[in-house]
């Protein structure tokens, strides 16, 4: 007001010596010449001033300009899209801006995604105000600013343990997990997408129909024949006595230390008797000592010769087998040895393309071909069998199930995102009181779900999570970590699923890890170690060593050391974990900084903390 008064006294002093100079004009007797310019001079006056208004104007417009582009910019910095939220946003940073000035302003997104302002003020015009009635002046301005955004992957890693039962513990969950769902997977997936994971874990986290790929199939092989003897021949003499001299009616082809079996004769010694060659006098004869002498001497009979000492059945694989000696075998689809269908024994191995069964096979009388051997059960730590045998902490010998859930990757790759190609990560032998266990700790009925735009899916996923099992959060983290990883492309068959590649422009990978309570479950040859925390089951549902990869908070720490080497963005959430400073400090050096890392005490703040990581992501994928 005090500068509008002053350039008013100014005005209005020139307008005076303008009237004084026209009177001057009207006494001037020397030409008409000067009263056409005495007409001339209000009109030229009121030009030359109302420059002033135009120059008001140009300058407010540029002030206007300037600030409706601030405003914008903080408009478009957040993860609003209605119009409503944009202009009431938009229009407080506008009017922080302006201060006392008043402007009508509105913000929206366009169909390009720009986020665009539009603003107007009103000036009370000085001179033009003679020409347009008092008019006020009005100038505007048009603001655009692309949202700078990133496509943006996450892994939701969700505690589903037996203590998270209840309405305020799961459900609590459930809700803040699908809200943070809504809001970080957005509806338009252009020119930036959004796409969300979920692994839920307990003991381990459930790979469903993708165990085979990560942690090994269960080995099987072709089978082309089952056979128990090699050769038969007729027998045409035996001799009375011990040992008896057999006499073949052609080459029997025997060696010293071979076994026959011998059925048709007339001596209870020899019938359905296994017997080893001892001597071979000729091509056509040979030796052996029944249990007594033989009273009498024959003349007929079948020679067969065994494969092996017991004459058992002796399988041939198509190709190159896995198994060893002591592995248990599952036998199917045989024809001719029908029998041997379904048996599971216990093999000894003879070749890489041979094994005895220890079945003995003098019942079968024809060979059997085709067929398939896979490995029932066995005690050896390096392949993936149907049941694993070891002995517990207790000293019992117990045989767990496999499952489709996934441990701990142990060795030179234990830390690191490689694909399993290159290194498979832990298999599964839970507890089962079905099976003997003393207690059932179960492979989680919940699957992991790869990246994915689906809203719907991820909330419907969210939604069916069941609790159950104990603690093995280094693990779920582990699994968080390969869904956004791009070494685990190959696993997910639809390419909306496969991670992009580190530092791929304008890309955020964030794991947000969820946990209640300490990492209780540790592993050693795929059981649950001895050295396991309490509440992970019995000393007779451990296995007798010690885990493999030591303490499950200390995997964690070097898993989150290993994830932030690669850039992926941490947030942690331990929820109503109390006292246990353990679990705090594991989580607070886990997450990407301090402000990373949520410790809600009850399910409102949980929510709470869930919908602050969502808008933090959001803000991130906007502001970096």
């Amino acid at each position: 007001m005090t500068v509008h008064s002053r350039f008013a006294a100014r005005l209005g002093g020139a307008f005076a010596r303008v009237a004084t100079r026209l009177r001057g004009f009207g006494s001037n007797t020397r030409g008409a010449i000067a009263v056409w310019v005495a007409l001339s001079i209000l009109p030229l006056s009121i030009l030359v001033f109302g420059v002033v208004d135009v120059s008001r104007m140009s300058l407010e417009r540029r002030r206007l300009q300037d600030a409706l582009d601030a405003a914008t910019l903080i408009a478009a910095r957040t993860t609003a899209t209605d119009e409503s939220t944009l202009t009431a946003t938009g229009s407080a940073a506008l009017k922080a801006e302006l201060g006392s000035t008043t402007a009508t302003s509105k913000f929206y997104v366009d169909s390009k995604k720009e986020v665009i302002g539009e603003a107007s003020i009103s000036i009370s015009p000085i001179i033009l105000g003679l020409i347009n009635n008092n008019q006020p002046l009005v100038t505007s301005a048009k603001s655009y600013v692309v949202r700078s955004s990133k496509n943006l992957e996450v892994a939701l890693v969700l505690d589903i343990t037996g203590s998270m039962d209840g309405t305020s513990r799961i459900g609590a969950l459930k809700t803040a997990a699908a809200d943070l769902i809504d809001t970080v997977v957005q509806d338009v997936q252009t020119p930036y997408y959004s796409k969300a994971a979920i692994v839920p874990y307990s003991i381990g986290v459930n790979v469903s129909t993708y165990a085979d790929n990560v942690r090994g199939a269960i080995p099987s092989s072709t089978l082309s024949s089952a056979a128990w003897y090699s050769a038969t021949k007729t027998i045409s003499a035996y001799t009375k006595g011990s040992p008896t001299t057999i006499t073949t009616s052609a080459t029997h082809g025997l060696a010293v230390g071979d076994y026959v079996y011998i059925t048709g004769t007339g001596s209870s010694y020899l019938n359905a008797k296994i017997l080893a060659v001892t001597s071979v006098p000729s091509t056509t004869t040979f030796k052996v000592t029944p249990s007594s002498s033989i009273t009498s001497a024959g003349s007929a009979g079948t020679i067969y010769k065994c494969l092996t000492s017991t004459c058992s059945v002796v399988i041939t694989t198509a190709a190159t087998h896995n198994f060893q000696t002591g592995d248990q075998v599952l036998l199917s689809g045989i024809s001719g040895m029908t029998a041997l269908n379904s048996k599971t024994p216990t093999i000894t191995y003879k070749t890489t393309t041979t094994f005895d069964t220890n079945i003995v096979g003098t019942s079968y009388t024809t060979a059997g071909t085709g067929g398939t051997g896979s490995c029932y059960s066995t005690s050896r730590s390096d392949i993936s069998c149907a049941f694993f045998n070891f002995t517990s902490a207790s000293s019992t010998s117990e045989s767990f199930p496999i499952s489709t859930c996934a441990t701990e990757r142990t060795g030179t790759y234990a830390y690191t995102d490689d694909a399993p190609s290159t290194s498979l990560v832990g298999r599964n032998y839970p507890a089962s009181t079905s099976y003997g266990a003393s207690s059932t700790n179960p492979c989680p009925t919940s699957v992991i779900t790869p990246l994915s735009t689906d809203k719907t899916a991820l909330k419907a996923q969210i939604n069916a999570l069941a609790v159950g099992g104990s603690t093995a959060g280094q693990i779920g983290l582990a699994w968080g970590w390969y869904m956004v990883s791009p070494n685990f492309s190959y696993l997910w068959p639809n390419t909306s699923q496969k991670p992009a590649a580190y530092g791929a422009e304008d890309l955020m990978k964030v794991v947000v890890l969820m946990t209640d309570g300490a990492f209780n479950t540790n592993y050693c040859k795929g059981v649950i170690a001895k050295d396991a925390g309490s509440g992970s089951g019995g000393t007779a549902d451990h296995i007798n060593c010690a885990a493999t990869n030591g303490d499950a908070f200390t995997q964690a720490q070097t898993l989150c050391t290993k994830m932030k080497a690669k850039n992926v963005i941490i947030y942690t959430v331990g929820f109503d974990v109390g006292s246990d400073a353990t679990a705090k400090s594991m989580l607070s050096a886990c997450a990407t900084s301090s402000d990373y890392a949520y410790f809600p005490a009850n399910a409102t703040e949980l929510k709470t903390a869930f919908k602050a990581i969502s808008q933090q992501i959001s803000a991130l994928r906007i502001a970096q």
